[in-house]
């Protein structure tokens, strides 16, 4: 509302406008009425004369915004040198003049922001005879006018119609729309260097990726290690130019490019894991946490770095379960060339990616190092008693050094081997005894086709059979080894297991599951239930620059800029071009504009929108810029400096509260046999993107993402792998 002119009260010296003047604001004043008995039609109103309405015209008269349902509001601004005020209030219908009830009494004068006299109730009486009561409010602060600037731009921005209202959550586009920005050239030429960090596993033996063995490290050297390492490195072919065939591979999975390191020295002590303030630092949760719960310093250390169910889950589980269930350890088992070590790689990166400080330990990788890697099938047939007594040395060792990481504060244990027959694992039972909870993994395929293709496949990998020139006598050699195991193969039927039957090929197959109960196990069978190898690329990319990226402000739900128009269209084509045989491909947005915008010149696919895709939710922050909160919200921005993943905006989100939200995301992904293209936010795309590439949790909110490039991962039997498109600048 204006303000209207401003007059010099009679009296006021030049000198005493400057000084008002200099002192700078406005005033805001604000009128509010509460009656809690009002029923029916009637609004309040107000009029009244210049400034404040110009006219006693009651027809003319401002409505008054419900702000509750007993309370009305009307704020308007004012020079704190105002001339006086003269209104009052009115009862009408809100779409009618009539009928009009004028209050009782005289006019109100507002002086200074302030109301004269002592009329803090104002009086309507009706047709009927009845007294209507209300109470008046009155308040008035001074503001500054780069703070109305900036309120009026807050509300034109965020409280416009969107320009999306009305799309559907589900929507398909069958005709382009004019205008479309073409891609010239052929898409290789965008193609532009991944970080050295990327999600390229394809050319990596997945057992080399795995746990370090440190027991045998400490007993040979680091620089005996280091050599054997080096001895085991193979270059990889592609596979698909080598054995045509569909299915699954064992040994291709995601690498590990860093253990997940250890948390800070507060791990363990918060559970929320997100209060934003100067409490990251040293909260008072720390000590009735330890105190009142009563968790010793195994407990606490065994802690998930997680927000939501999973430290609900790991509570509970830590208070009312067993001492040794608090560290689990997922034994495999199954015959050579099953997709054992792909099954367990993929596995870990899931617990990880939850904040599950997992590890995977490869018993071949413990074999390899002690007795080396050139083994004959010989060294793995029943009849060899040399043979059975170094194997089960080295699944000891491995088993040793997993417990022993747990008892440092490891959760969860990957323990990757064959277990084929009951006394291996009734020897590893033995060793858990007391110190952890064994759940056996079986994975088993009988499609001829998957089998030979791992076997291929693992000749061309594996480092037993990296000084063999010859590729058929590997083979044979390695068929000579399967059969030894298949003599002795005893498929699991004792302890808490789940088997895999018939999984791998992606259609169908079985999930059979005996004695699994908690939270952990029970995720981690949903999580197997929905994964599979079909190869199928994925799509990542942000939303085209919005208006708000303009103005460097967080959060809100602005349109695209012109840039971001253009990236719209470059993108539709590009999207056009890179899946134009893959009809059952679909586009997944988040629910803001931008995402929706910059989804809506895609044509052919369908659209899905996600609000677990939606932008991390920056609270009392939403609409600031950086600067604005380091001025002004000191505090918070040093809290979050300090701790990008734990912490947590005011009403708002952490990184940590994002990744819970977004694991139905990675299962629909991992379910999902057809591609996808997912445009989201910076914060989103990063947790995403941290799950395909294995990156620990701590690295997720310094993940560079930028604006108007897509990220493509290739999912398949030979891992993932990372392609990056720039299509602008």
């Amino acid at each position: 509302m204006g303000s209207g002119a401003s007059k010099e009260a009679d009296g006021d010296s030049e000198g005493s406008k400057e000084t008002v003047d200099q002192a700078g604001g406005q005033l805001y004043v604000s009128l509010k009425m509460e009656n809690r008995k009002l029923t029916g039609e009637l609004v309040p109103h107000v009029y009244g004369s210049v400034p404040l309405v110009g006219s006693w015209d009651s027809s003319k008269a401002l409505s008054m915004e419900r702000e509750s349902v007993s309370m009305w509001e009307l704020s308007f601004v004012v020079p704190p040198n105002h001339e006086t005020l003269d209104f009052k209030f009115l009862l009408k219908p809100k779409y009618s003049n009539t009928p009009c009830f004028i209050e009782e009494g005289p006019n109100r004068i507002l002086i200074g922001g302030a109301l004269q006299e002592d009329a803090k109730v104002a009086l309507f009486k009706l047709d009927n005879g009845e007294v209507l009561e209300f109470q008046v409010f009155v308040k008035a602060d001074r503001v500054s006018p780069f703070d109305l600037a900036a309120s009026w731009r807050a509300y034109q921005e965020n409280f416009r119609p969107s320009a999306v209202r009305w799309v559907p959550d589900v929507s398909i586009n069958s005709a382009p729309q004019p205008g479309g920005e073409g891609l010239e050239l052929d898409l290789e030429h965008y193609v532009v260097p991944a970080p050295s960090t990327s999600a390229n596993s394809a050319h990596v033996y997945a057992a080399n990726m795995t746990e370090n063995p440190r027991s045998l490290i400490s007993r040979s050297g680091s620089s005996s290690y280091s050599t054997n390492v080096k001895e085991m490195e193979v270059i990889v072919p592609d596979p698909s130019k080598v054995f045509q065939s569909s299915g699954m591979v064992e040994s291709k999975s995601v690498g590990t490019f860093s253990p997940l390191q250890k948390q800070d020295s507060q791990r363990g002590l918060f559970v929320d894991r997100g209060v934003g303030s100067p409490r990251l630092v040293k909260s008072s949760y720390s000590n009735v946490f330890s105190n009142d719960l009563n968790l010793g310093s195994d407990t606490k250390s065994s802690m998930p770095a997680a927000a939501g169910a999973v430290a609900a889950a790991a509570v509970a589980d830590q208070m009312l379960g067993l001492k040794e269930d608090r560290h689990l350890a997922i034994v495999l088992v199954g015959l050579p060339a099953r997709g054992k070590t792909f099954t367990a790689a993929k596995l870990t990166r899931y617990l990880r990616w939850l904040g599950h400080d997992t590890k995977h330990f490869n018993v071949g990788k413990y074999r390899r190092l002690k007795h080396g890697a050139n083994q004959s099938a010989d060294f793995f047939r029943a009849d060899n008693p040399e043979g059975i007594e170094a194997r089960n040395e080295v699944a000891a060792l491995a088993f040793e050094d997993m417990v022993s990481w747990m008892q440092e504060g490891g959760q969860v244990g990957i323990f990757d081997a064959t277990n084929t027959d009951r006394k291996r694992r009734n020897m590893l039972m033995k060793l858990a005894k007391g110190r952890c909870k064994i759940i056996f993994l079986e994975t088993i395929c009988n499609d001829v086709n998957i089998i030979e293709r791992n076997i291929r496949l693992k000749i061309q990998q594996s480092p037993d059979y990296a000084e063999e020139p010859d590729f058929e006598a590997g083979l044979q050699d390695f068929k000579n080894r399967l059969a030894n195991y298949e003599k002795i193969y005893e498929t699991v039927a004792e302890g808490s297991y789940i088997k895999m039957i018939d999984k791998v090929s992606g259609h169908g197959g079985q999930i059979q599951v005996n004695n699994i109960s908690g939270y952990l196990p029970g995720r981690i069978v949903f999580f197997l239930v929905n994964t599979h190898l079909t190869p199928r690329p994925i799509l990542l990319t942000r939303h085209g620059e919005s208006q708000d990226n303009v103005r460097g402000r967080i959060g809100g739900d602005t349109a695209l800029s012109e840039a971001g128009e253009l990236y719209s269209k470059k993108l539709a084509n590009f999207v056009g071009k890179r899946l134009k045989s893959e009809r059952a491909a679909s586009i997944w947005t988040s629910t803001l504009q931008r995402t929706i915008l910059t989804a809506s010149p895609i044509v052919g696919f369908p659209k899905i929108q996600w609000r677990a895709l939606d932008e991390i939710n920056s609270g009392v922050c939403d609409g600031m810029t950086y600067e604005e909160i380091k001025k002004n919200m000191p505090e918070e921005y040093e809290s979050r400096k300090k701790d990008k993943l734990r912490y947590r905006y005011p009403r708002g989100e952490s990184y940590l509260d994002v990744i819970q939200r977004l694991e139905p995301v990675i299962i629909e992904l991992e379910r999902q046999r057809a591609p996808v293209v997912v445009i989201s936010h910076q914060a989103v795309l990063r947790a995403l993107y941290a799950y395909f590439a294995d990156r620990p949790l701590k690295e997720i909110p310094h993940i560079e993402m930028p604006l108007h490039t897509i990220i493509e991962i290739q999912m398949g039997v030979t891992g993932v792998q990372e392609k990056r498109y720039k299509l602008m600048d």
